[in-house]
Order: C-alpha cells, then structure tokens, then sequence
C-alpha cells in the first residue's frame, strides 16, 4: 500500500508517464451537455428560487450522464450513478416545490395586508396562512353608507380588519371618530369581553365609501388563539396598538371652549365625559379626584357641577371632519382648573 502511494507522490512531483492510448476523438454531445449543466447549477443564488435551479440543473446533468453511459460507453457504472443521482435529485427538487406552494402567500388584498402588516412585524407566512385559514380566505365588501354594526343591536361575535376604504363610528346619531384602512373595526369591543362572555355594539359602524374587509368569527379565531402562543402575543401587540391609536385620535378631537386640547387621561375628565347615573343623587359630589390644580377643599362645591356636565357634540360638516368634542366649563371639574395641552 505504502509503494503504491509513494509510486503515485512520484509520479504526481515528476508527470505523468507517456501514454500511447489517448482518444483521438472527444465525448459526443450528451457528455458535453451534462458537464455545462452540472457547472451551471452550482452557479445558482440561495433561498428557495436559488435552491429550485441548482436541483434542477443538476437533475438534468445526471441524466445527461446516464444516457452517456448507456447509449455511448455501455458502462453499467456509470448509468447506475447517473439514475441514482438523479433519483435524489428529483426528490429534492419535488420537496422544494411542495415548501414554496405551502409558504405561497395569497395574492391580492390578503397580500397586500400581510406587506403592509404583518410582515414589518417579522411575522413568518406560516403564521400568516392559519390566520387566512381561520378567516376562509375571503374578503368581504361594504357599500357606501351601509352598516357594519349597530349600537345596541349587533351581537359582538367577530372581529375584522379594514383593507381599503374609510368606516364612520358613531354614537347616538353623534359622530365619534373615523376608521382607516389597516385598522381593526371593533378592537374596543373585542378587547372589551372576555372569551365566554356576550355583548353588543355600543356604537354604530357605517361605511362612509365602499370599503373591503376581512373578518375572523369569534369563537374560531379564540381558540386559534388559545392553541397558538405566537399569534396570540401578535394579536396582543396589534390589538393594543389600534386601541391606543384610536384613544390618541379621540383625544385630538377633545377641547374646552377656550380652545385648549385636553388629555383623555386627565383626572377629573371622566365625570364630564360619562353621563350621570340616574340612581344617583344630582346634588351629591362624587369620590374626590386627586389631579392637578385640586385640592380637599374644592369637592364639595364642584361635584354638582362635575355630575351634571357633558360633552356637547357637534353634527359633522358636509365634506369634511368633523370638529372636536367641545367640553362647555370643563373649568369648574376637578382636576380641569389647570390648563394642559396635548399628552402628558
């Protein structure tokens, strides 16, 4: 063994001994064609397209070579390793395949919907495609001035996601705020029950142009939730940023008559936003509010008018937004005396 190796070291340091039996001639055409192939595959990008082409190229230069081997130098070799390579590389070739038709997104708005979302969220298209699945697949559509839900009457049993068009909310014929596309629909009502719970549309839902939308039925898209730990932190993280967006928006629409913005989070300004109870006694002053320009001294001669006071909404002009929600002596609420502009 050792003289064979040193015999082949030597005759690699001093050439290769002469040869009398050189082919005149090349190899015909198929030989050629499999070798370019085989160069061109390895020439292929990664990823999935990249991995496709490689497989294929090398598929088509292994049967270039069984052929070779069969039908110009008859050597069993030769078209058994061709037919085996090809073998796995035709199996390979079909699982790649079988990936891209399973990670496919679909096309159209549900595309446009996980550009536009999900993926800046690095959401994979697996995940993706069990949340078309929960939903059908489907778009549905909503005329102009057609109702998506009604106050006190639509059962909260689904919620959707608006993909084009804009979604007037409003509350005793009153307007509250619009919806925009890639915004939940009813994330406040959603987020407002628990799972086994029932309720109804506290405001009216109406499309102010036609709009498209998708919807996942409630029952079916908790219990996706409630088996999938992934989609279930993302439907958090999403829900709770379209609920935050929509209280900014809310309170960007909020002022006194003085003009000053106020903050929805200001304390003292949830007795002038909720209406009185009607059990309650109009002349009795509500649990004192600790908030800014306050004091002990001031609950009792404010809390008459902190129970009787109301925003005063305004019917929206024709052909634009509507203005905010003037709150008529906000000064006298507890918590209101100092003036604050914009967010805390």
């Amino acid at each position: 063994m050792w003289e064979g190796n040193s015999s082949l070291l030597w005759g690699l340091v001093r050439g290769p001994p002469p040869r009398q039996d050189w082919a005149d001639g090349t190899e015909d055409g198929l030989y050629q064609l499999g070798s370019v192939l085989l160069a061109l595959g390895y020439m292929g990008g990664s990823g999935a397209f990249g991995a496709v082409y490689t497989v294929s190229c090398l598929l088509l230069a292994f049967l270039c070579q069984a052929l070779w081997g069969w039908l110009s130098v008859c050597a069993a070799g030769v078209l058994a390793w061709g037919v085996l390579l090809g073998a796995l590389c035709l199996l390979r070739l079909g699982g790649l395949l079988l990936r891209l038709r399973w990670d496919a997104l679909p096309g159209g708005e549900l595309g446009a919907l996980y550009r536009a979302v999900f993926r800046p969220l690095g959401a994979p298209p697996a995940a993706f495609r069990r949340l078309t699945q929960a939903c059908g697949g489907r778009v549905w559509a909503l005329g102009e001035e057609q109702d998506y839900a009604q106050e006190g009457t639509t059962p909260i049993d689904q919620l959707s996601f608006l993909l084009s068009g804009r979604v007037r909310a409003s509350l005793d014929g009153q307007f509250v705020q619009y919806i925009f596309p890639f915004q939940f629909l009813d994330s406040p009502e959603w987020e407002s029950l628990r799972p086994m719970e029932e309720g109804k549309y506290q405001v009216t839902l109406t499309a102010e142009t036609d709009c498209r939308y998708v919807t996942w039925p409630r029952r079916r898209l908790q219990a996706l939730l409630a088996g999938d730990r992934y989609l279930a932190h993302l439907f958090s993280v999403l829900l709770g940023s379209d609920i935050a967006d929509k209280l900014y928006a809310l309170n960007q629409r909020l002022f006194i008559k003085h003009g000053l913005i106020l903050d929805i989070r200001l304390p003292g300004l949830y007795f002038a936003l909720a209406p009185p109870s009607p059990s309650a006694d109009p002349f009795s002053a509500p649990p004192p509010a600790s908030g800014i320009g306050s004091s002990p001294g001031d609950h009792g001669d404010r809390g008459d008018s902190r129970s009787r006071s109301s925003p005063a909404r305004t019917t929206p002009p024709p052909g634009g937004d509507p203005p905010g929600l003037a709150l008529e002596g906000f000064s006298e609420v507890a918590g209101g005396s100092a003036p604050l502009t914009g967010s805390t």
